[in-house]
């Protein structure tokens, strides 16, 4: 370096270098240029030092273009110049150039040093280019500077950071005299690759070798306490950090990292008196409290926390700050909190920060107002990044909007050909139909191309998917290829979509191969879903097996595991099995004693249900109405209807479409039509059940023009007729006796509505021709059905044979139901009953017989009379 070395006795040479050096903080453009224009000068540019500086400074004012010709018109260049000029790239965000520069320094034979090494791995940490990372470290090797710890630093650094610990934990290990520095390093990568337990161990390690702890290897080791979930070990760490004298030191991140520990661990408390014993909080300090009041449920903590944290005026909310509290009301559906963050945040000006706006676009999408989102999306639409498309696509995708969600994630793909795991996800959840099947095996694809195939994550969403599109194989043909290394969520996601999509069945099954695993075993969500499918199919002995099981593992303790015992013996009709489990619950919640109201509902035992709603321990909430409700309707009292009508108003769940549906039911039923009328016309949001039960009512008191003048009026209204709506429909023309606007609605449902006719459908038809004498045409139509006839049917075609007197016929509907359900008795006394009203006794008698020898029994029936109870 002869030009960097020479004597000069210029004394105004080392004036300009100690300007730029003592005022490198406060340098702006105009005062480098004038440096630069004195140094141009005096003649001063050929001093390699000065020259140097001047690259620095004009890079460190962001005037990088400067920097580059400054270093082209520089002559005889060394080490240390092209050092500034990489670290001017770098410090621009110009990286490839800057390793550019070091190729054409390499390529003209420049000897580079250790520093020239120590910033081009740092570039290529940041970057994420591993291969040329060993590249770099195979020419330190050849260099022979390979002693260097500062450099080997940067490669443990560099290899853990590019996710290859094994590489970064060999180099580490080849270091001759690791200093604390080299401690940390590798205790941080680590935990950058999600290995807190390899980070302890290299904690112990070091004390063991000599080398103290400082701040930053404290930090770790209670991070890595933290990600483990393990309180006693960051309490030991605790106990050493106050041993060094960390405590009341001025490096609050020690504090803070036992701040956020505490919380992690659930010791909110430990966590609040480490942050209030601090003599110097930091902005981080508290954000980690704030975050862990948030993560304990104590929502009004930390919204007081930020308003303390503005009192305090010393330390001010920062981005991290307000996007933890965003992401406390996303998950919370705080809506109007959350909107008073985002109007703090709008001004303090940090709004348009692309963190804050992909934080309150998925605050936003998980509160439902979906639109917000889209505006927030569209604004910041020229800066979005792959979280803000991932978000707005996973809004879309919550909020059922499937169609946007898929357009969305194929113009994203045009914009940006962009695609990570996290979009998998997003976008999995909108293929929730047999319409959409195709796109979600494109997706599949995608999955596939990218390597994502073994991520267990993404298996368990594909499953899902599969399942809500109706491809049952696909779904079961991915478990059974990762069954070897499944564990339980794996068979749970099955389980669970299986039985939230009525494959109640496979739900069984499933479990049954579950428990032959060594790798899963039943949880208490296993429980609750099979239990429930158990109970749709009235399931009676499956479902004592399972409540067996779960009190043999004591996860017949757990409350949702007990909800949904007494749910499954409701729809088995086993009232005492599932009172007895009510009885024994020690943790009721509101859910539990739903459960119970609705299984008395649903079991004829109304007035133990009414009962048992005057000593609810909860406040009430819409499906404790809904439920009470129906045992009202059932009952037929007007008063007890009226008495929770009153419970509606004051707890403000009349604009609930729910409970208005309920009400009309309850009215209808109670012959107070014209009370049902105006609860319906009051109807702020009128949902598709209250148009059906609307109908219904209509139907129900022999108004049915009205009913069909609803019914158009709803499709006017832009609501989609439905399965539900049209059997009220048709409900409606049979009691009305309107049969051929009955079959003319039953005729172009399909064609017209969209609905398929269903077996619903087939008894509200037959039960129509029946009614009125029309019996040949209702068995014509049950033979020429496309599919075959459910037992339902012919079971209202037997009660029109009945009702007329056809006994030929009615004969001929028993015999084959007598095949088609063998143990129902109500087949039996109807055909017993026709020959009765016909005088053939001895026939009666014959058919008494058989009921007795079957030992069949019909459930005796009852009157009510209300005699004052509540």
């Amino acid at each position: 370096m002869p030009q960097r070395n020479q004597h000069c006795n210029s004394s105004d040479i080392y004036f300009v270098l100690d300007v730029l050096k003592s005022s490198k903080a406060r340098l702006d453009v105009v005062s480098v240029v004038t440096i630069h224009c004195l140094a141009l000068k005096r003649g001063f540019l050929a001093h390699l030092p000065t020259s140097t500086s001047l690259l620095t400074a004009y890079s460190n004012v962001s005037y990088f273009e400067s920097s580059l010709a400054l270093f082209y018109e520089t002559c005889n260049k060394d080490v240390v110049t092209w050092n500034a000029m990489i670290t001017a790239c770098v410090e621009n965000r110009c990286v490839v150039m800057g390793l550019h520069f070091f190729g054409e320094m390499v390529e003209e034979g420049i000897r580079f040093d250790s520093t020239t090494l120590l910033i081009v791995v740092s570039a290529l940490t940041q970057m994420n280019c591993l291969k040329q990372g060993r590249v770099a470290h195979c020419l330190s090797i050849k260099a022979g500077m390979i002693a260097d710890s500062s450099l080997c630093n940067v490669f443990v650094n560099m290899y853990a950071k590019c996710g290859d610990l094994n590489s970064s934990e060999c180099t580490f290990s080849g270091m001759h005299c690791a200093d604390t520095v080299s401690w940390n390093t590798i205790m941080s990568g680590c935990l950058h690759n999600n290995y807190p337990e390899k980070c302890l161990l290299y904690f112990r390690e070091m004390g063991w070798s000599g080398e103290q702890a400082d701040n930053v290897s404290l930090s770790s080791a209670v991070a890595a306490s933290a990600c483990l979930g393990e309180l006693s070990y960051g309490k030991v760490i605790h106990a050493l950090g106050i041993k060094l004298g960390y405590e009341d030191s001025p490096y609050v991140s020690v504090t803070n990292s036992l701040i956020s520990m505490y919380s992690q661990c659930g010791d909110i408390e430990a966590a609040e008196r480490a942050f209030w014993g601090m003599t110097c909080k930091d902005v981080v300090s508290w954000n980690a409290i704030i975050d862990g009041f948030a993560l304990n449920g104590k929502f009004e903590e930390a919204f007081d926390l930020l308003h303390e944290m503005q009192l305090m005026r010393s330390v001010e909310p920062d981005i991290a700050t307000v996007v933890t509290l965003i992401s406390l009301c996303a998950d919370s559906l705080l809506l109007r909190e959350g909107r008073s963050v985002h109007g703090y945040a709008i001004r303090k000006l940090l709004s348009y920060d692309l963190l804050m706006m992909n934080s309150l676009m998925d605050f936003y999408s998980k509160s439902n107002s979906l639109s917000k989102a889209e505006l927030l999306f569209n604004v910041i639409a020229p800066m979005n990044d792959l979280v803000s498309w991932n978000s707005m696509i996973s809004g879309y995708s919550q909020n059922s909007h499937s169609e946007k969600a898929q357009r969305l994630f194929k113009e994203m793909l045009y914009l940006c050909s962009q695609f990570s795991f996290s979009t998998l996800l997003a976008i999995l959840p909108s293929c929730n139909s047999p319409e959409s099947l195709e796109f979600g095996k494109s997706i599949h694809c995608w999955q596939l191309k990218l390597g994502f195939s073994n991520n267990t994550i993404g298996v368990n969403a594909l499953m899902h998917m599969y399942i809500n599109c109706g491809d049952l194989v696909a779904a079961f043909s991915l478990l059974q290829r990762i069954s070897h290394n499944s564990d339980t969520s794996c068979w749970n996601i099955v389980i669970v979509a299986c039985t939230q999509n009525g494959h109640f069945q496979e739900a069984i099954k499933t479990f049954k191969s579950m428990t032959q695993q060594q790798n899963a075993s039943p949880d208490s969500v296993t429980l609750v879903n099979v239990i429930s499918a158990c109970g749709n199919l009235e399931l009676a002995f499956e479902g004592k097996s399972l409540h067996g099981l779960a009190l043999k593992s004591l996860m017949g303790l757990d409350t949702r595991v007990q909800n949904a015992l007494i749910t499954m013996y409701g729809r088995c009709r086993d009232i005492k099995s599932a009172s007895t489990v009510f009885e024994s619950c020690y943790n009721c919640n509101l859910c539990t004693w739903n459960c119970m109201i609705s299984a008395f509902s649903q079991n004829k035992a109304e007035v133990r249900a009414l009962e048992l709603f005057r000593h609810l321990e909860f406040e009430p909430n819409e499906i404790s109405i809904v439920s009470i409700l129906s045992a009202c309707t059932q009952l037929g009292v007007l008063r007890h209807g009226k008495q929770i009508h009153g419970h509606v108003f004051h707890l403000g769940f009349q604009e609930n479409s729910f409970i208005s549906s309920a009400l009309l039911d309850m009215y209808s039923n109670c012959g107070r039509l014209d009370i049902a009328c105006q609860i319906f016309k009051n109807s702020k949001d009128k949902s598709n059940a209250a148009w059906s039960s609307m109908i219904s009512a209509y139907g129900y008191h022999g108004k049915g023009w009205e009913a069909i003048e609803l019914f158009h009026e709803m499709c006017n209204s832009g609501i989609r007729p439905t399965k539900s709506s049209v059997i009220s429909l048709l409900s409606a023309c049979s009691h009305s006796g309107l049969v051929d606007e009955g079959l003319r609605y039953y005729n172009n449902m399909l064609e017209e509505y969209d609905v398929r006719p269903e077996t619903e459908h087939h008894v509200c038809i037959v039960d129509m021709l029946g009614r009125s004498g029309k019996l040949q045409e209702a068995y014509e139509f049950i033979k020429n059905l496309p599919i075959q006839p459910k037992p339902g049917v012919w079971g209202a075609m037997l009660s029109a044979c009945s009702h007329h007197g056809d006994t030929k016929m009615g004969k001929q509907v028993a015999e084959l139901l007598f095949k088609l359900e063998p143990e129902n008795v109500g087949y039996y006394i109807s055909l017993s009953n026709m020959y009765v009203a016909l005088g053939r006794w001895k026939d009666a008698v014959e058919i008494r017989e058989i009921i007795e020898e079957k030992k069949l029994r019909k459930t005796a029936g009852y009157s009510l009379i209300d005699v004052g109870f509540g």
